[in-house]
């Protein structure tokens, strides 16, 4: 149900008007159809995006990973730490900087990914055939101009907002 575009004795949109809430009940909804397939391979969602980010890019280091997955460092190591003794990824420290780790992904990675790649491709034919594969890539596309439109200089920044960072949080850092 969506509610009034504007909260009750309110000047604040309504709760399910919030474009992040949007978002994430659209991801939520999507996620709902991938969540039980990579269970039985024994992957969890974020386990996947590793994984998948690892795919695309074979060797990375630790702190693009972060960036690329959209995962809060500490639990990039945990993941890292379960893939790696799952032998589907390896760590390494770099030639020219010993505190920088290098993730890879293995064979045995790959070799998962292959399986799991045709019952992921189900799921996405049949979320096109439901929703539509022209209004599909229309949203995609919406989508990734979204971001690049938000992404960068921020917008909207409370009048009592210290200018400053804090310092307190790094890029990557979600």
């Amino acid at each position: 149900m969506i509610d009034d575009p504007r909260t009750p004795g309110s000047h604040l949109r309504g709760f399910s008007m919030s474009l992040p809430m949007a978002l994430l009940r659209a991801r939520e909804a999507a996620m709902q159809h991938f969540r039980p397939m990579l269970r039985s391979f024994g992957l969890t969602e974020q386990q996947w995006r590793v994984l998948r980010a690892l795919a695309s890019k074979r060797t990375v280091e630790f702190s693009e990973l972060v960036d690329m997955t959209f995962l809060l460092a500490p639990s990039m190591s945990r993941i890292v730490k379960e893939l790696e003794n799952r032998k589907l990824i390896v760590r390494q420290t770099t030639d020219k900087d010993a505190r920088k780790i290098n993730v890879a992904i293995t064979a045995a990675g790959l070799r998962l990914i292959d399986k799991v790649a045709p019952h992921s491709e189900l799921i996405y034919a049949q979320i096109s055939s439901r929703y539509g594969l022209k209004k599909l890539a229309t949203l995609q596309a919406m989508l990734q101009e979204l971001e690049s439109v938000l992404s960068g200089e921020l917008i909207g920044q409370p009048l009592h907002a210290d200018p400053k960072p804090s310092g307190r949080l790094r890029s990557g850092t979600r």
